[in-house]
């Protein structure tokens, strides 16, 4: 039997696009890519634009790219078929936090431009929250980091807000070294200023 499939996965109608066999076992990255390496996620993708760049980039690591819209899974296939470090998973970002990531497998998170909901009614659909950051505490290897970056002022503030009441996560020395998203370059291009943000895991002394 193949590997993948003895693994408990299935991959959909591209090489690219996986689709768990269950929705309810965690994955098995090594299974994946068929090698073992670092695991880098990029939740919400997009048109997967900086997933490609960055795989091309960085051919030694695994890369592992999160989206909710067909549209854009579709598009990052297309960008993403002619690389071996890259796999992308139509579904919610917490449900795959919280269910499909092993606990500490992940070594970089990616959350680049999510949608801020700006009017004050609809804050409570952000996606960055108390249980987000729980989440993604659980997912991150020990001092593993979660880059985050948003043209919304008041969405960066809460987000901030956030970050001073945990004690999971402290504020790295940010020099970002990044491919610029689709997102980046048309709210650049737009004059808007970028906030951006690089957490590090804070491991509990044992």
């Amino acid at each position: 039997m193949d590997q993948t499939l003895a693994a408990g996965l299935k991959l959909g109608k591209s090489r690219v696009e996986l689709i768990p066999e269950s929705y309810l076992l965690p994955l098995d990255p090594a299974a994946i890519f068929g090698r073992t390496g670092l695991l880098e996620v990029d939740l919400g993708c997009g048109d997967g634009s900086f997933l490609r760049a960055l795989a091309t980039e960085r051919p030694g690591i695994n890369f592992l790219g999160i989206e909710r819209l067909l549209r854009r899974v579709r598009s990052s296939e297309r960008k993403a078929r002619e690389l071996s470090n890259v796999q992308i998973i139509r579904a919610e970002t917490m449900f795959i936090l919280r269910h499909l990531l092993p606990v500490e497998s992940v070594h970089v998170f990616y959350l680049l431009f999510p949608d801020p909901w700006p009017k004050r009614r609809h804050h409570r659909r952000r996606l960055v929250t108390k249980e987000f950051l729980d989440a993604t505490w659980n997912c991150l290897t020990s001092h593993g980091s979660l880059f985050l970056a948003t043209d919304h002022d008041d969405y960066f503030a809460a987000i901030c807000r956030l970050v001073k009441q945990t004690s999971r996560f402290a504020v790295a020395n940010s020099d970002w070294n990044l491919p610029a998203t689709s997102f980046e370059q048309k709210f650049a291009a737009a004059g808007a200023g970028i906030q951006r943000l690089e957490l590090r895991k804070v491991s509990p002394v044992t």
